[in-house]
């Protein structure tokens, strides 16, 4: 019973994790981030929001029902480590408490993000410890039902899944600059990266281009799996398509419904290249169901 647990436990883990970045996301682009202007608390004195609020009403509300989403999290999270042990997966200890602990450090650098009136570095470093959650929950639910073990790959095999999930993350921590140096900081005063928003949008573009060119070269080597060419291909799909919205949204100026939807494509994206990466490295992994 307590085995059959792991499989609803860390699926609504992961959607969590995955979740909480584009209701965050969401929070930035109402420019709701300092709806709730001080940490723990709402507003100095209550937890919640108050009538009147000066910083807005509505954008209290946001700022505060993300917030409450952090709660859920943290209920999926010990829901999650309660069912590992009592299962006596050993394997998964680790993984388990590491999303308790972690959850629980973005709630301090949550709280650090608004007391520095959402410092776009600070934000950054929110959703790079968020992509890391989210790694590790994938990890965790591909290894609901059997333990992973580490293989031995072909060297080819090996340099290429390096090489993809690197840069992988590297497109990852050059989106959190684009978004830095853009207009969405989250409240209308927030400070922004002293870097034109042209550079840093080109420098993406082409470590995305670099992406492409390694997941391509990646599903066309004789060394690649069939499982590991399925999630290629899948991947392949989403970059370009990822790319097409990237491109779409800078020409119209960042209208907030497409960053929403490349938000999202971006943590698909992420979720698709430690797949990847996995299906190389552990022996057994189950796909996202």
């Amino acid at each position: 019973m307590a085995r059959r647990a792991l499989v609803p436990t860390s699926a609504l883990l992961l959607f969590m994790q995955s979740a909480i970045v584009v209701t965050g996301g969401a929070v930035r682009l109402t420019g709701s981030g300092l709806g709730c202007p001080t940490w723990p608390e709402c507003t100095p004195g209550s937890y919640t929001p108050v009538p009147n609020q000066a910083e807005g009403q509505l954008h209290a509300w946001i700022e505060f029902g993300n917030r409450l989403l952090t709660f859920l999290l943290v209920i999926a999270a010990i829901a999650t480590l309660v069912a590992v042990l009592r299962s006596g997966r050993k394997d998964l200890r680790i993984l388990a408490v590491g999303q308790v602990l972690g959850i629980l450090g973005q709630g301090v650098l949550g709280g650090i993000t608004v007391l520095t009136g959402l410092n776009p570095l600070t934000v950054a470093a929110h959703y790079l410890l968020s992509t890391i959650l989210i790694a590790a929950a994938i990890s965790l639910y591909s290894r609901r039902r059997l333990p992973a073990m580490r293989t031995t790959p072909s060297h080819q095999s090996d340099l290429f899944s390096r090489a993809h999930v690197s840069i992988a993350a590297l497109v990852v921590v050059l989106g959190t600059i684009v978004t830095g140096s853009g207009p969405h900081a989250g409240d209308a005063d927030s400070p922004r990266l002293d870097i034109s928003i042209l550079y840093t949008t080109l420098i993406h573009a082409i470590a995305v281009i670099l992406l492409l060119v390694i997941s391509t070269a990646f599903y066309f080597s004789s060394a690649t799996n069939s499982e590991t060419k399925r999630l290629l291909s899948i991947f392949l799909t989403l970059t370009i398509v990822q790319g097409i919205i990237g491109s779409i949204q800078y020409l119209q100026k960042l209208p907030e419904l497409l960053v929403a939807i490349h938000l999202l494509g971006a943590v698909l994206i992420w979720i698709g290249a430690w797949k990847i990466w996995l299906s190389v490295q552990r022996q057994e992994v189950s796909t996202i169901q």
